[in-house]
């Protein structure tokens, strides 16, 4: 079963200083957080904030692209998580017939943006990406592991800022 999602906000991790978008289901009160790479975040946060630039940044590029070739994205999905890596699959629309490709999550968003395609997360993935009520399993023990552990448990979704990078 796939869940449709809308970005709930994009924010900075203030241990690592790295990026993380917040994907929030509609149909429920669940959030993901999946932390990406600066350029992505940078380009997700340009679009979502309407920002042009006057030279296509790598996403736009790959839209105007994609508009020459008469190619759409019909929708993205985030479906599978290993290892703590996130991934996604996009699937395109062309005259020439459907097609859908493997992707990182963060490509996945920042194209979906820009074609105001729905993102979608599997199931599965929700599941795996769950906080449970219960006590969580710490494996690294070491003080800076304690320390992740106690900041990832005490977030809520208020901690993160609407589109601020």
């Amino acid at each position: 079963m796939l869940h449709k999602v809308s970005i709930a906000g994009l924010t900075m991790d203030p241990a690592s200083n790295t990026p993380i978008i917040i994907l929030k289901s509609e149909d429920s009160e669940q959030a993901i957080p999946i932390w990406i790479g600066l350029l992505e975040a940078t380009s997700i946060a340009s679009a979502l904030q309407d920002i042009k630039y006057e030279r296509p940044m790598t996403h736009d590029l790959f839209k105007n692209f994609a508009d020459t070739r008469k190619i759409s994205i019909a929708k993205v999905e985030v479906c599978d998580l290993k290892d703590n890596t996130f991934f996604a699959r996009i699937y395109f629309v062309s005259e020439d017939g459907n097609f859908d490709m493997d992707a990182r999550p963060s490509d996945a968003i920042a194209l979906a943006l820009r074609f105001e395609a729905p993102i979608f997360v599997e199931d599965a993935v929700m599941q795996k990406s769950k906080i449970t009520d219960g006590e969580a399993e710490v494996v690294d023990t070491s003080e800076e592991g304690k320390k992740w552990a106690d900041y990832l448990e005490n977030l809520s979704p208020d901690d993160f800022g609407k589109y601020k990078i």
